[in-house]
This record gives structure tokens, C-alpha cells and sequence, in this order.
């Protein structure tokens, strides 16, 4: 493990100079003090986790201190919002310190969220509020415990700067690491402006850094671009089977590397809901629960547009039309296993959508029904779960089914199929409530919530004793918070 001060700088973005991105240097918090930190981020970058708890740490990243080797750069790029292209966008409260060199050969992005003005802040004030920092935080460190694909982040690091939203709050930064964070909206900027020399450059800087194994196809480029189909079809396929939901999906939010990043407002549903939009501005329901699907390729195809420079037209509308059939085989094998299943059978779509139907119109808790699912045997399991549902009589038809399903995929114990199931079903989420009485807490200077509630949605799979509040299902205020851009 390494101190602060031995962590190894390989800045490969800084290099490919102003025209990508500007030098910029954070603007420091007040009286910068540590709100949570992440010990298996911390593990990425090769630290003890001890050095969290040191003054130097909440000096570093909460903007008063800069190791000499790192290059802080705003990133600019543009992108779709809502639908709408918008010319210039870019890092407008985050910059980019540098690339840390790991000892596995791996290249993390040390990403500060909150720190101050930059060029491309477009009248804003450059700040994170700790509410957002700490919902943030939470969502990448749960998502990738799900197994989601998810950017990550070390800590959050508060401070008694007041920050104006829709009243005075504390400002915060968050420290996020990728392995990059090139957007879709990055190859549109080089396309729109018509700049064809950075845009090929931009081109050969992800193809050599992040898909070499590219390299040795005929058409480079294009084998790219189908690799980023299919690990974008694969995300979302994740989110939907989970039920998370991003909130907002502009181009200038998708990654180029197909993980999920820029929490917004995000939520996890509660009860299933297919039309549920978790986005208080998002009037019209464009990145709805349901949408995403279709969105995602939405997405594919402005970045396909960008480009057309260095891929014939014919090869990417065929390689765009690998995303839905991508997306349902990551899906429905993940919502099999969800089920119990370890076999594939034509029904088996079939039974899944009938399953959702049942659940939408109940309202049933979208998280605990797959958990207690696989608590007992499917006889068991579904005679207990009946009570949830306003259709018995469907239930009934569909319990039929799934148990005949069950019965045909194979001879198994019943510790067997517990352990299968919830291996997969976590027990755990990020519901909102929770993460708004954690911010609660951490507003009036106590983060021991915050830090509970992080460690505890690192084992989700897990049952973890004395933690039986974080499984419930929310109360009814709970479930009707409205969580907004600006957060």
C-alpha cells in the first residue's frame, strides 16, 4: 500500500492538449473535512485506507493541495440534452487531475466533482452540494457492488462553504475514478465543429488506450464502435433488470466505455413501475424507466452519426442493429438467474413479462419479491408472496407456470437454489429514503449514517446482521421524493 505522496501520474489526456481540454486549478473549500471514503476505491489507486482519516487527504481533495505531477483539465465536449443538440458543454465543476498508474498496470481518471468555476460552467457556480456529492458517491460504490457497470468513487469531502440552490447549502466535492471519462458528447464536439484532425485523434487516443484488442481487426473503428454497442446494450440491460434508473441519459452522460456515470437524479425503483421517472424535470417522460431501452440506442446513433468520418454508413446501421439483440440476451439470461433459472426456454421471456405486468399493477416491491423469491422453494416461495398482488387469480396462472418452470430446469436442493438466487437478488439497494435520511444527518455534521449506509450496500447480496431497517420497504413519503437536475 502507498502514501499519498507515491502515487504514480501517467497524464495521457493532458497530453493531447488545449484543444481537448484547460488547464484549470481547483478553487479550495472552506475548512475541508472527510465525509465518507471508499477503502476498495481507495485499494484501486494502491492506498492504505488509513490516510483517509489524515488532514492531508481532505486538503487534497477539497482543492488546497495538488501533488506537482498531476495536470487538473476541464474536458470539453457538447452533446444531445433531452433530445437537443447543444453545441458546447464540458466539464463545468469538474476537472480532471491526472491519471494515476496503478502497480496492476491499470490507468484510473482522478476526477474532481464541485471544484469551482471553469470555462465551460455556463453561468454556473462551479460547486457540488454535499447532498448531491453524497448521493453520488453511494450510487457508484452500490452500483458496482450489483455488478453494474459503474465509475467509481474515493470520498466525499465536506466543507462550510455556502452554496446558493434553491436555498443555502454546504458545498462538497466528490472524487470519482473511470478509466476514462470520454463521453459520446466528446466525438460529437470534434464532428459538429468540423475539426477532423482532433476528431482523429480523439479516434486513436480511446482505439489505442481502450480497445487495442481492436487493433488486430480489419476495420478497426468499426470493431470499436460494436464493442461499445454491445457494452452499452449490456449496462442497460443491467439497470433495467435491477431497476435502477439513470434519470438523464444525454449523449454528454454516456460513457465511451459503456459504464455509468454522472449521477444526477437517479433512483432505484421501489415498487416496479415501468413508466416511472425519477427526473422532477423531465416533463416529459423522455428518460423514464421504460425509455431507457430505447433511448440507449438513441444515444448510439447520434454517436454513430459522429462517427461516419472514419465508418461507412451501411457498417454502422448494422452494427446498431446489434443493440437490441445484445440487450435482451444480457437481459433476459440476468432475469432467468433472477428467477431461479439456469436453463434457457422459449417461454421464458413470456413468463418474465407477465411477471412485471402482475407487479406494476400491484405495486409490488420490485427488490424484496426476487429476494424472497428465493428464500423458500418456489411452491413455498410464491404461496407466501400471493398476499402482495391485487390479481390473485393471475398470480395464481402465473405461479402455475413458474413452478412447472422450475420443476423442468432441474433437481436441485433448496439450499441450492437460496444460494443461487441470492447470489444475484440483492437485499440491499440504494432506495432513496435512505440515502435522504443519510444526507439528513451528514447536513447537521453527523456522517455516521452516510458511512453505514455505504458499507452496508457494499454486500448486497449479503444479510448482514443488526442492518434489517436498510431491507425494508420504504415508507410512504419515501417513495415520493422528488430528486431534481440541480441536486
Amino acid at each position: 500500500m502507498k502514501a499519498l505522496d507515491e502515487l504514480t501520474f501517467d497524464n495521457r489526456f493532458a497530453r493531447l492538449g488545449d484543444a481537448f481540454s484547460t488547464h484549470v486549478l481547483p478553487e479550495p473549500l472552506d475548512e475541508p473535512r472527510l465525509v465518507v471514503a471508499s477503502n476498495d476505491a481507495m485499494v484501486l489507486l494502491d492506498l492504505d485506507p488509513a490516510v483517509a482519516e489524515t488532514p492531508v487527504f481532505a486538503e487534497l481533495f477539497g482543492g488546497h493541495k495538488l501533488w506537482a505531477e498531476a495536470e487538473p483539465r476541464a474536458m470539453v465536449y457538447s452533446g444531445h440534452q433531452f433530445g437537443g443538440y447543444t453545441p458546447q458543454l464540458g466539464d463545468g465543476r469538474g476537472l480532471l487531475l491526472g491519471e494515476v498508474y496503478n502497480e496492476a498496470g491499470e490507468h484510473w481518471d482522478l476526477h474532481l466533482k464541485g471544484a469551482g468555476m471553469t470555462p465551460y460552467s455556463r453561468m454556473g457556480d462551479g460547486r457540488a452540494v454535499l447532498r448531491s456529492s453524497i448521493r453520488e458517491f453511494l450510487a457508484s460504490e452500490a452500483l458496482h457492488a450489483l455488478g453494474i457497470p459503474s465509475s467509481r468513487a474515493l470520498c466525499v469531502i465536506g466543507s462550510s462553504t455556502p452554496v446558493w440552490r434553491e436555498k443555502q447549502e454546504r458545498g462538497a466535492m466528490v472524487l470519482r475514478l473511470a478509466h476514462s471519462h470520454i463521453r459520446f458528447g466528446h466525438f460529437e464536439y470534434f464532428y459538429y465543429t468540423k475539426k477532423p484532425e482532433q476528431q482523429a485523434e480523439l479516434a486513436e487516443h480511446v482505439l489505442n488506450l481502450h480497445y487495442p484488442e481492436c487493433r488486430e481487426q480489419p476495420e478497426p473503428y468499426l470493431a470499436m464502435f460494436r464493442e461499445i454497442v454491445e457494452r452499452n446494450a449490456e449496462m442497460i440491460a443491467k439497470w433495467q433488470a435491477y431497476g435502477f434508473c439513470h434519470g438523464v441519459m444525454n449523449t454528454d452522460n454516456m460513457s465511451i466505455l459503456g459504464i455509468t456515470f454522472d449521477f444526477g437524479p437517479f433512483a432505484f425503483l421501489d415498487d416496479f413501475d415501468a413508466h416511472f421517472i425519477c427526473n422532477h424535470s423531465d416533463h416529459e417522460g423522455r428518460y423514464s424507466f421504460s425509455n431507457q431501452v430505447p433511448i440507449g440506442q438513441w444515444n448510439l446513433s447520434a454517436l454513430a452519426q459522429a462517427l461516419t468520418p472514419f465508418i461507412s454508413v451501411d457498417a454502422l446501421k448494422e452494427a446498431l442493429g446489434l443493440y437490441l439483440p445484445f440487450y435482451q440476451a444480457h437481459y433476459l439470461d440476468l432475469m432467468r438467474r433472477r428467477l431461479g433459472l439456469t436453463s434457457a426456454e422459449e417461454d421464458d421471456q413470456k413468463l418474465v413479462e407477465d411477471l412485471l405486468k402482475l407487479m406494476q399493477n400491484s405495486g409490488v416491491d420490485y427488490t424484496l419479491f426476487f429476494r424472497r423469491l428465493g428464500d423458500e422453494s418456489a411452491a413455498l416461495a410464491v404461496t407466501r408472496l400471493r398476499d402482495d398482488f391485487v390479481d390473485l387469480a393471475g398470480f395464481d396462472a402465473w405461479a402455475e407456470r413458474y413452478k412447472a418452470r422450475v420443476a423442468r430446469d432441474g433437481d436441485y436442493t433448496l439450499e441450492q437454489r437460496r444460494e443461487r438466487m441470492h447470489a444475484v437478488n440483492p437485499l440491499y439497494i440504494l432506495r432513496n429514503y435512505l440515502a435522504q435520511n443519510a444526507i439528513a444527518a451528514a447536513e447537521s455534521g453527523d456522517y455516521s449514517e452516510v458511512r453505514r449506509l455505504h458499507e452496508v450496500l457494499t454486500r448486497p447480496f449479503e444479510e448482514q446482521a443488526g442492518m434489517e431497517q436498510y431491507a425494508q420497504r420504504p415508507p410512504d413519503w419515501g417513495k415520493h421524493l422528488e430528486i431534481s437536475c440541480s441536486s
